[in-house]
């Protein structure tokens, strides 16, 4: 099934490094952003929330617009 072109901008995040030794807080936003594997990638519509969440563990996921 295509995806369909709703011209909101979409991100890619890919965890890229383990959050175990991190605090509880971060764990749970890389939980909450649907990240569960390392270099597990997702996608999620851009808006100001999600990129709250990103800046909160940017040190380990890598991130593509």
């Amino acid at each position: 099934m295509p995806k369909k072109e709703t011209g909101e901008k979409t991100i890619r995040v890919t965890l890229v490094r383990s959050p175990i030794g991190y605090t509880k807080d971060q764990k749970e936003t890389v939980l909450a952003l649907g990240l569960r594997r390392m270099h597990q990638t997702v996608e999620h519509q851009d808006n100001p929330a999600l990129r709250g969440m990103i800046r909160k563990v940017v040190h380990l996921v890598r991130l593509e617009e």
